[in-house]
This record gives C-alpha cells, structure tokens and sequence, in this order.
C-alpha cells in the first residue's frame, strides 16, 4: 500500500474530514484512523459537520375532518427554535463522539460546525481555513440518485480548493 506523507518538510499540513449522521462517515472516519494515522501526528485532524438552515414554514398534518375547517399555521418562532436547538445538540454530539474515537486511537482532533447547505459549506470551510487534504465518505447512492439528487462527494472533488479524497465502503 502506498504510504501517504501529510506532514513533509516540516510545514503543518491541515487533514478536514467532512462527516454526517451516516454510517459512510463513520466508516470514513475509521478508515483515516486507520490508514493515515501516522500522517496525523504534526497537526490535528478537523472534523467538520454542516447543519442545515432550518425552515421557517412547516407542514402540519390534519385528518381529513379537521382538514375541512384548515386555517394555514404557520410554525411559531418558539417552535422554530427549538428545532435550531435540538439539531445543534444533535451536531455538537456527532462531533463530540468522534471526537472521542479520534482520542482512543491515538489522534488529536479538533470539530467545527457551521449552518448552511453541507457541498457549500464544506467547500467555503476548506477555502477559509486553507485546508491541504479534504476526506468524505461516499453516500452510496446509485447512479440515477445522484444525477436527480445531487452528491455532496462530487461536487467538492470539481469544486473544493483542495485535493479531495472520496472513502467507499466496500
């Protein structure tokens, strides 16, 4: 196997790893633990997750006899943050526990989170912090998912300012 050298010629080299709720993630993360942990020793690895915006308007469901007497509602502002609340809870604690993977194998990890559409704000956070190695894990979606969808993946290979390394479960 190939050895891959971060740190050479003694300047910091910055390794983002951009994961979600996802077992692609997990398995990414586990595979750079594995595989480019000796890389890792100069400069801590950034692990990096995006929180969508949330909506303003939300859909509520109605049975059909209560459906006749519908008034639009729109969600309260109290219920809009409560929802901002509970998916930065669930964000700082995804970070946090791979954070603490990071630590029982051996890696220094640092985590960051920002809010916004996650291809974009990968792809800003990699520009803005001069990141030198971005690492994803691939979604898995087929071919016609993708093309109708979109892949976060593809999109920061053509578009992050930095080499790109795609992990794929096998």
């Amino acid at each position: 196997m190939a050895e891959v050298v971060l740190g050479y010629g003694g300047a910091e080299k910055k390794v983002m790893l951009a994961i979600d709720e996802s077992e692609y993630s997990y398995y990414a993360l586990t595979w750079v633990l594995d595989n480019l942990k000796e890389s890792l020793n100069k400069s801590p690895l950034l692990i990096f997750m995006a929180q969508l915006p949330t909506k303003n308007a939300y859909t509520f469901a109605a049975s059909l006899g209560s459906a006749r007497m519908y008034c639009p509602v729109s969600a309260t502002q109290e219920f809009n943050n409560s929802v901002k609340e509970n998916q930065n809870k669930l964000t700082l604690a995804l970070l946090e526990k791979a954070k603490e993977i990071c630590a029982s194998r051996g890696v220094n990890a640092e985590t960051l989170t920002e809010v916004g559409d996650p291809q974009t704000a990968i792809c800003n956070a990699v520009e803005k912090l001069n990141i030198n190695l971005l690492i994803l894990g691939e979604r898995g979606l087929g071919k016609i998912k993708r093309a109708i969808l979109g892949s976060v993946s593809n999109y920061c290979v053509q578009n992050a300012k930095c080499p790109v390394l795609v992990v794929k479960k096998p």
